[in-house]
Order: C-alpha cells, then sequence, then structure tokens
C-alpha cells in the first residue's frame, strides 16, 4: 500500500513540476539578467563617485570626529593629546572673558551687519532691474566689491582709510568736522568691519536681482491700475513675493558673517583689539589654536560655533513658516 502511495505521489510531482527550461528561455532571462545590470550601471556608478566617497569620508567625515575628539582633550601639537572631559567646555563658559567678548562682538556684528547688508543689496538690485542701456556694466561694477571685499589688500586698505590720517577724515574736514583713528578706538573699531561687510553687498544683489526678474508683470499692471502707489506696491507686492529669496539671503548671510575671520585680523594686526572690541569669534578660535597652541581648546570653540550657526539656521527655518510666502 505504501509503495503505491508513494509512486502515486512521484507521478504528481512529476506532472505539475515546471518543465526544465528551453535553451531558448535560457539565453533571454541571461539577456534580461544582463540589461538590468546595464541599467542599474553595475559598479561604474560607484567607481566614478569614489573620488567623492574619498573627499567625504578623508576630508569632512573624519575631520570633524577628529575635532570632536579633540575637543575633549588637553592638545597643544607637540605632545600626545590628554583627555580632560568637559574641561574645555567648562573653562569657556564659566572662567573665559576673552570668549564672552568674542561673542559679545561677533553677535553685534551679525545683528547690524545682516540686516543693513540686505536692505542695500535689495534696494540697488531693484534699481538695477531694468532694460536700460549699459546695465550689464553697472551689475558688475556693484558686484566687483564681492569679489575684492574678502581679499587681505582690501583689508589694509580700509585700514589706513579709517586710520588717524585717512581719507574719511579727509573727507570730514572738508565739512568742518574733525577726525579721529577710527581704528584704534574701541568704540568705533567694530563699525569699520561692519561698514567693511555692508560694502561687500554683491552677491546677495545678484540673488535679489534674479529674483526680481521671476516676478509676474502683470500684478503690477493691475497694482498700478488700481492707483497703488510705488511705496504700496513695494510692500504689497514685490516683499511678499520675493522672501522666498529674502530667506535664502538671510540664512547665508547669517553663516558667513559668524565666519568673518580675514578683515578682523588684518584691521587689527591679529590682536582683536583694541580691548578685544575686534576679537570676532573665528579670530579668537585662529588665536587659540595657532597662537596659543591649545589646539583641543580651539576645537572647543569649534564645536560650539558650529552649534549656534546651526541652531540660528534652525531657528530661521521655523519661523520662515510665518512669513516665507511659496506659490502653494
Amino acid at each position: 500500500m505504501s509503495m503505491t502511495t508513494a509512486k502515486t505521489d512521484e507521478v504528481v510531482r512529476a506532472r505539475t513540476a515546471a518543465p526544465p527550461p528551453s535553451p531558448d528561455q535560457r539565453d533571454r532571462d541571461r539577456m534580461r539578467r544582463r540589461l538590468a545590470r546595464k541599467r542599474g550601471g553595475g559598479w561604474w556608478p560607484y567607481l566614478f563617485l569614489a573620488p567623492w566617497f574619498v573627499g567625504l569620508f578623508g576630508l569632512t567625515i573624519y575631520p570633524m570626529l577628529d575635532s570632536l575628539y579633540l575637543s575633549f582633550t588637553d592638545f597643544d601639537l607637540l605632545t600626545p593629546a590628554r583627555w580632560v572631559g568637559m574641561d574645555n567646555y567648562s573653562k569657556m563658559f564659566t572662567d573665559d572673558p576673552v570668549f564672552w567678548d568674542s561673542v559679545h562682538a561677533t553677535l553685534l556684528y551679525v545683528v547690524v551687519s545682516v540686516p543693513l547688508k540686505l536692505a542695500l543689496a535689495l534696494g540697488v538690485a531693484m534699481l538695477l532691474n531694468r532694460d536700460l542701456r549699459g546695465i550689464g556694466l553697472y551689475r558688475a561694477a556693484f558686484y566687483l566689491p564681492s569679489l575684492l571685499g574678502g581679499a587681505v589688500a582690501i583689508a589694509i586698505v580700509w585700514r589706513q582709510l579709517f586710520g588717524g590720517d585717512g581719507l574719511f577724515n579727509d573727507f570730514l574736514a572738508w565739512f568742518g568736522i574733525e577726525g579721529q583713528d577710527w581704528i584704534s578706538s574701541p568704540d568705533t573699531a567694530l563699525y569699520t568691519l561692519i561698514l567693511l561687510a555692508v560694502w561687500q553687498f554683491g552677491t546677495p544683489m545678484v540673488i535679489f536681482l534674479a529674483g526680481l526678474k521671476q516676478l509676474p508683470k502683470d500684478v503690477y499692471e493691475a497694482a498700478a491700475i488700481d492707483g497703488a502707489s510705488p511705496v504700496t506696491r513695494f510692500f504689497r507686492i514685490t516683499l511678499p513675493l520675493l522672501t522666498p529669496i529674502v530667506f535664502f539671503n538671510v540664512v547665508l548671510q547669517i553663516i558667513d558673517a559668524f565666519k568673518t575671520f580675514t578683515p578682523a585680523f588684518v584691521i587689527s594686526n591679529g590682536s582683536g583689539g583694541p580691548l578685544n572690541s575686534t576679537m570676532l569669534y573665528s579670530l579668537y578660535l585662529y588665536k587659540k589654536g595657532f597662537t596659543d597652541l591649545q589646539m583641543g581648546y580651539a576645537s572647543a570653540l569649534a564645536w560650539v560655533l558650529f552649534l549656534v550657526i546651526a541652531g540660528f539656521t534652525a531657528v530661521n527655518f521655523v519661523a520662515g513658516r510665518y512669513w516665507v510666502h511659496y506659490d502653494d
């Protein structure tokens, strides 16, 4: 009985089993797999992306992680790093008055320079948003300071311009105003840096100009027919439609302002003076790392700066939900 059942099961399996693939079917399956590999690119995409991955891990991720580790150590570049835990951060917030001077100078620099720069950039962009003969030359001329403003040579010229015998005092003398050494005064030194930052308004100006070119003209025509004044059209049409561009420029300019280094270094001769009035955060970080050779402490300063910039950016994105208007 069992032998009969076994034979019956074999017959059933033989009848229900799929027939072996024919040679043509095997060739078609092989071709299908080859085409699938070609669509996916195989290993070629990874080969072309290999330099980017090497740069990402070797020049970005690994240095960041190494810097994070060094921020918890006492490291002077000459001897092995010694683990100190949270001592660098504790010293920074409780026992380092120069740190707070740099925070105050940097926040004042950001809060004053960024709005002034964006306001000037938007105003000039609106003036240049015209179809006039030779307008391209004017746009290039207004953009030029952004190309030169970060150079060491311009910072040296700026220091001479606002010195005691500089051209700015000569200009004031024409109106009977006695000038001073604006660079050497702790009350005005930082504002010369702010003025230099505002002068470099070319990059946000170009971005504003590109945004203005995309605004619909029929809306302005309808507003003009209704009798809206230029001021009303600006605040009711131009500014609301331009808020995504404003938001983009605000985020970029805040990040750049926090990272400002070259003008403060050159104008103050690397000291951050007078009385730490131009001691911007990046300059103080540089002094701790490469002048005092406190690389562990400088790494902690760098991570605090990173968190502050990330926090300002996050706040901008959250607040942008309430004032940035998109098409939808």
